[in-house]
């Protein structure tokens, strides 16, 4: 799966939002409400490398596989940097970009989810 279709499949869902942070604006961060579920490094090194929140039990099964490591500073919430996205079937990372969205769009409140589900 390329770089442009994994953006593609971040922005599509319902309610989604993006913007550049960090210092110099070098992340691109995918969130539904105010609850991040996705991010794209946009600088050198590892440039496009992607970070996604995964189910505990993925968490070991992934970070044993080349190319995919704990993300920095949110492994321990069980987010994993994927470098290399051709490790990785389309079909099953898709999977994973949909459960984190889900989580992210679960965590918010009724109100929240009623109100991105209408817009």
């Amino acid at each position: 799966m390329s770089v442009k279709t994994l953006k593609q499949m971040c922005q599509d869902f319902p309610g989604v939002q993006h913007a550049l942070d960090a210092h110099p604006s070098n992340i691109l961060v995918y969130c539904v409400g105010d609850k991040k579920f996705a991010y794209f490094k946009t600088s050198d090194p590892e440039m496009w490398r992607f970070s996604i929140r995964v189910a505990p039990e993925r968490f070991l099964e992934l970070t044993d596989i080349t190319g995919i490591k704990p993300a920095r500073y949110m492994g321990r919430f069980h987010w994993v940097t994927i470098v290399d996205h051709t490790v990785l079937p389309a079909a099953y990372l898709a999977e994973l970009v949909a459960w984190s969205y889900e989580r992210a769009l679960g965590s918010l409140s009724k109100a929240s989810r009623a109100a991105l589900v209408k817009a």
